[in-house]
């Protein structure tokens, strides 16, 4: 007789949400299968003949896509989605988006039609995107002093990797989280410019915003190396405001959301934005 607990698959395991689900399900002593393509074994979301191994044993899933607002996304994921419920998963977990209900709406139908119990998770922008480099270099840019990026004036729900894990991990492990979406914002709004004013306060250094054109910052990173076609296709259009703050965090967990000044505080003290 098998008495091996079930295992809760992890995919996106290595990024900046799954690795803290991982680290999380791990100290709970849930076991934890990580879906990636650096895996053993591999995970590709191109390449359906990668799934099975994944779901063996699994009975809860989250599911972390890398290009979530696309056509081939939402079709990856419901036929993902099927074919996890087919295995024998009973639970599914979306990392979706705040503020583009009409852009991801095909990829969350999908797993709400998908026959398993669901939830999904709707961040906003996350505060870790201005520690890693994976996202268009901001922390270069503020290593550098001058935060110069395609983003406008617009102001977002900025949310902490921390509490979207938290949320992922209780909607993977309690029960009363099915059915629910949750939209996880800050406690409050802050344009780019304001994020970077608190930076500067963090760190003891200024830390100027420059909000470039598309055109603008298509010079920039052709001047960095990218080649013209890349840099065609990383030419981001300027986000539309996202100043609605979503109440998920208290809804899902009973407490407030991290705070900004908070986190740039501690990731100050880390160094990770010293020149």
């Amino acid at each position: 007789m098998n008495t091996q607990a079930p295992i809760a698959l992890v995919t996106g395991g290595t990024g900046t949400t799954g690795s803290r689900v991982v680290e999380r399900l791990t100290k709970a002593g849930v076991p934890v299968r990580v879906g990636s393509r650096r895996s053993e074994p591999s995970f590709s979301w191109e390449d359906p003949s990668t799934w099975g191994a994944m779901f063996e044993g699994a009975d809860r899933t989250y599911i972390v896509h890398p290009v979530l607002m696309t056509p081939e996304a939402a079709e990856q994921i419901g036929d993902f989605s099927r074919a996890a419920v087919a295995a024998g998963v009973r639970r599914l977990v979306l990392l979706s988006g705040h503020g583009a209900d009409e852009i991801v709406a095909p990829a969350e139908n999908a797993v709400k039609e998908s026959g398993a119990k669901w939830t999904l998770v709707r961040p906003s922008w996350f505060n870790q995107d201005f520690e890693t480099n994976s996202m268009l270099g901001f922390r270069e840019d503020i290593r550098s002093g001058t935060f110069a990026q395609p983003v406008g004036h617009a102001r977002f729900g900025f949310v902490d990797a921390d509490d979207i894990a938290d949320v992922v991990v209780a909607a993977l492990t309690e029960a009363g989280h099915e059915g629910k979406s949750y939209d996880l914002t800050g406690p409050r709004v802050l344009s780019f410019g304001d994020v970077m004013a608190e930076i500067s306060r963090a760190t003891g250094r200024t830390i100027t915003y420059a909000p470039l054109t598309g055109a603008e910052y298509r010079e920039k990173l052709i001047a960095q190396g990218v080649p013209e076609d890349e840099a065609d296709l990383m030419i981001m259009e300027t986000p539309h405001a996202d100043e609605e703050l979503g109440d998920g965090v208290r809804e899902a967990l009973g407490r407030a959301p991290k705070d900004f000044t908070v986190y740039a505080r501690e990731t100050a003290a880390t160094g990770i934005w010293d020149v």
